[in-house]
């Protein structure tokens, strides 16, 4: 690390691995140095585990792998460990950033003061271009809502739209809430707020630090002139599959809700938090949109009903009492590693 390096990027998996080499990619020719790199791979198939080796070798970055999937906070907290800059640009590895997005974020947090900034997050036309197409969120409007009953109150800004259309009405401006997808952080934040919480496995992250930084004095800001595309699936490729099914699984989501509610003393019978499952719910339907298209097209209206009954029968018993659990037990087993047999770190080449 030179002394003008300012800022380190924290790379780490959501719900998929076959985006990884295209989102690293996109780093290395989007990005302009000086910057420090940390990619935290939570046991990643063997094609990608090579590649990830190979590059942390050849582009002298720093590469932790445990041998066990991770929640996206265990992995910012392992990668937190190797962070001596000023700033921690969060990633994560299936987001396609475009060029000028670090410069344009730091810029937004020098100018402003900023504690946490984030970019404009879009979707692409399919899983696997990178061009923004579809915004979607321009930062949320987020807040504890007490008049009797506590609960949570989240309105995203232009989710949906065209980026063409949605780019000439946007502007730099505080802002409530920013998503995990690509954040930038001051690291001296995590001073007062803490560690991120690792109870929560799957679902409110971004929501419970930005909450935690704004409750400790911090501003949030939106930055627009930052841009990044977020590859969702589909495509479904086989090595995806075991991961993503873990992500969305109740087994993630329901304790991540409960811990949540409970932390921000909120109901859980919130619109909010019905919002969220509706969210997961036709997250993963993606992975069967056309047994879904089938279903509907022969029954036609009764096939909707039809199609969510399915979706039920697959996702939360077949799925979640096979392979969800069967991972759930490999995670446990794997959960007394001490720090330094979880941990598989290839040193830059001048640490050697």
């Amino acid at each position: 690390m030179t002394n003008d390096t300012r800022v380190t990027i924290v790379v780490v998996p959501r719900e998929q691995f076959s985006k990884a080499r295209v989102s690293l990619e996109s780093v290395y020719a989007g990005t302009s140095p000086p910057f420090e790199l940390v990619y935290v791979d939570g046991n990643s198939p063997p094609p990608l585990r090579l590649y990830l080796e190979q590059q942390a070798t050849a582009r002298r970055f720093r590469l932790i792998r445990t041998e066990r999937y991770l929640t996206a906070n265990e992995a910012r907290n392992l990668g937190m460990r190797d962070v001596r800059t000023e700033y921690v640009a969060f990633l994560d590895n299936d987001v396609f950033v475009q060029p000028g997005w670090l410069q344009a974020l730091l810029r937004c947090a020098e100018e402003t003061g900023a504690w946490v900034v984030g970019p404009l997050y879009c979707y692409s036309i399919d899983g696997c271009n990178s061009e923004p197409h579809i915004v979607h969120t321009a930062g949320a409007n987020l807040r504890i809502i007490d008049d009797g009953t506590r609960r949570l109150y989240e309105k995203h800004r232009h989710v949906d739209r065209p980026v063409a259309e949605a780019r000439l009405e946007l502007r730099r401006e505080p802002i409530d809430l920013v998503e995990f997808h690509c954040m930038l952080v001051r690291t001296d934040a995590f001073d007062q707020i803490g560690p991120l919480d690792e109870k929560l496995l799957s679902f409110l992250d971004h929501v419970d630090f930005c909450l935690a930084a704004r409750q400790a004095g911090g501003s949030v800001y939106f930055e627009p002139d930052a841009v990044v595309t977020h590859l969702a699936p589909p495509p479904f490729v086989p090595m995806d599959l075991p991961y993503f099914l873990l992500r969305w699984s109740n087994a993630w989501l329901r304790p991540s809700v409960r811990h949540f509610a409970s932390k921000h003393r909120l109901s859980l019978c919130g619109q909010d938090f019905r919002n969220h499952f509706q969210f997961r719910d036709q997250h993963r339907r993606r992975l069967i949109a056309g047994i879904r298209r089938t279903i509907q097209r022969f029954l036609g209206n009764r096939g909707l009903r039809i199609a969510n009954a399915v979706d039920r029968i697959i996702f939360d018993l077949l799925i979640e009492h096979t392979i969800v659990r069967r991972m759930q037990r490999v995670r446990r087993s794997g959960a007394n590693e001490t720090s330094d047999t979880a941990r598989e770190a290839i040193a830059r080449p001048d640490e050697a």
